[in-house]
């Protein structure tokens, strides 16, 4: 599949951030990078792990899209104001970020640290204070914008693991983008919020197997698959669907709004 003319992205600028992916497969970052220039957009991608970008990049390359990719530190604010400044300098301006970068942590209050308390705020909800900081100035000069944060099931109930720090961070995303949508909603700058459940993206097998199921990935599976109503595991693709809905100007009456992507996992009583 190629990018196209009168895609639903045409002639937008979309920067990702945690474009990269931890292993083979659809990760939030990937899937949203190649499914935005599947449909028109031109891309910016962002990661700390430049191999993995460039993967990303490359499949862009074969959708037919124009891609720029940088390594940057979301928890930095120099970083992160240097590759949102860079993304509207090389390609001429930013009508949608995505805020994808986030990362769990094992632990309740008393086994979590502190230090890894607040690198779970960091990771998680700082990137995303950042990302929405130095994005709407440009949004604003170019008159409008969309601003992607994503957050997780995890912030919205407990999903079979005690990671308050993960779950802490990613419920303060759905409020952020509120109180962010509300302020600049008369400058047509829409927030929203993906809500994405318990994926199999290669996440999966790079790092939460070896948390919780003692690197048993197919048990792992089992469990998460015992959550969901729909019957199926979703992967990244079904994150990227629900932002491109968001970065889209079909969407253009909607901000303040999440989206849950978890084949009714939130929503089961038991």
């Amino acid at each position: 599949m190629t990018g196209r003319p009168g895609g639903r992205l045409e002639g937008k600028v979309a920067l990702v951030t945690g474009a990269g992916s931890v292993g083979p497969g659809w990760g939030n970052g990937r899937a949203m990078a190649v499914i935005f220039a599947q449909e028109g957009a031109s891309v910016f991608l962002v990661d700390r792990d430049e191999e993995s970008v460039e993967v990303t990049a490359k499949q862009v390359r074969e959708a037919g899209g124009t891609v720029v990719t940088r390594v940057g530190d979301v928890t930095d604010p120099a970083s992160v104001e240097a590759f949102v400044d860079g993304c509207a300098a090389e390609l001429g301006g930013l009508d949608v970020l995505v805020n994808n970068v986030g990362g769990s942590r094992a632990g309740g209050v008393e086994q979590l640290s502190l230090e890894a308390w607040n690198d779970q705020l960091q990771v998680n909800l700082t990137s995303v204070f950042l990302g929405c900081k130095y994005a709407v100035p440009h949004m604003r000069a170019a008159g409008g914008g969309s601003i992607i944060n994503v957050s997780s099931a995890s912030g919205l109930r407990y999903t079979g693991a005690a990671q308050v720090g993960y779950a802490s961070a990613k419920a303060a995303i759905i409020q952020l983008s509120r109180v962010t949508a509300v302020q600049y909603a008369a400058e047509r700058i829409r927030v929203n919020t993906v809500v994405p459940g318990q994926l199999h993206t290669p996440m999966v097998e790079a790092r939460l197997a070896g948390q919780r199921a003692g690197g048993d990935v197919a048990k792992l599976l089992e469990q998460r698959q015992a959550r969901i109503p729909i019957g199926f595991m979703g992967d990244g693709r079904d994150t990227a669907y629900a932002a491109l809905f968001f970065a889209s100007e079909e969407s253009r009456f909607v901000t303040g709004a999440e989206i849950v992507v978890d084949g009714g996992m939130t929503v089961r009583c038991d």
